[in-house]
C-alpha cells in the first residue's frame, strides 16, 4: 500500500520537474523521509505530512473497499501509462 502511494508522489513530482530536495524543502519534509516515502520504505509517517505532499502536488488520498474493481478513472490512467 505504501509503495503504491510511493511511486504516485515520485511519478507527479517527475512530472512537475521536481527534484526530490525542491519537493522536500518545498513541504516542510526532510529529503531523505520524502525518498524513503517514494520507494515505500518509510518505518513511520504522519498523515499530514503525506497530506502536505499530496497537496503541493496536486493529487488527493482516496480510500475504497479493499478488493473493490478499479474505477473508471484509474482505468483510464493505466491505459495511459
Amino acid at each position: 500500500m505504501l509503495f503504491l502511494l510511493g511511486n504516485a508522489i515520485r511519478e507527479a513530482r517527475r512530472q512537475q520537474k521536481l527534484t526530490q530536495s525542491a519537493l522536500a524543502k518545498a513541504t516542510g519534509i526532510g529529503r531523505s523521509t520524502l525518498s524513503q516515502i517514494e520507494n515505500g520504505s518509510v518505518s513511520e509517517i504522519g498523515i499530514r505530512k503525506i497530506i502536505r505532499l499530496l497537496d503541493y502536488l496536486g493529487l488527493e488520498l482516496i480510500t475504497r473497499p479493499r478488493g473493490a474493481p478499479p474505477t473508471l478513472e484509474e482505468l483510464r490512467q493505466e491505459g495511459n501509462r
